[in-house]
């Protein structure tokens, strides 16, 4: 099995084990920790795809094509994961899998907690069940061309937004549940990331059928 997905099936189990922790109410900022490991494995897993096919490329080089936005990197990037798509195609699909279970096991978890409503989960489950049927179907979201799907989703800052988002709101929402404090704030917050997907997700389903 290639270590990045290795790396994904790990980030979704410690995903299901931060749901059984916040269940028993255990300690806070463990669970908020473990939370934050998972979703930050997700940038892991892609340098690891890619270190796998190319093993001189270096965890900076990564950084500086994911965060700094160097051209240079980004591009050799971009051919490099060219390769990893045609040595394991279906390695983008499950990390694509990794993110739903980490998104749906939160939504899933306050839902049957009774602290977001039934609706905040049915949102995302649909708009994510079509746009990944679609885009699928098309391939991966490196085809994308248009100029707002470059803005909204294919580009660093975006995807770093709406790993922030998540981080901030699934922590918020374990932090709310177990204090009892800042309900309205993570409510509110917890809203705009569904904004986001519901834009993300549009925007994949509009670059798959036009």
């Amino acid at each position: 099995m290639r270590s990045a997905d290795l790396t994904t099936i790990i980030r979704s189990i410690i995903i299901l084990i931060v749901a059984y922790l916040v269940i028993i109410k255990f300690n806070l900022y463990f669970n908020i920790f473990l939370l934050i490991i998972a979703i930050v494995l997700d940038g892991v897993d892609g340098f690891l795809a890619i270190k796998e096919i190319d093993n001189s490329f270096s965890f900076l080089s990564y950084i500086k094509a994911q965060v700094l936005n160097n051209k240079k990197e980004k591009e050799k990037i971009k051919k490099l994961k060219l390769l990893t798509k045609e040595k394991a195609k279906y390695g983008a699909r499950l990390d694509v899998a990794g993110d739903r279970i980490i998104e749906y096991t939160i939504f899933s978890l306050f839902v049957y907690l009774h602290f977001i409503p039934l609706l905040f989960l049915l949102i995302s489950f649909f708009i994510h069940s079509f746009a990944d049927a679609l885009m699928g179907s098309k391939g991966t979201s490196s085809k994308m061309k248009t100029k707002l799907a470059s803005i909204f989703y294919t580009s660093n800052w975006s995807r770093a937004l709406a790993n922030l988002l998540k981080i901030a709101s699934f922590s918020m929402l374990i932090f709310s549940y177990q204090t009892g404090l800042f309900y309205q704030f993570t409510f509110a917050l917890t809203t705009l990331l569904l904004i986001f997907i519901i834009l993300r997700g549009s925007i994949e389903i509009f670059e798959s059928i036009k």
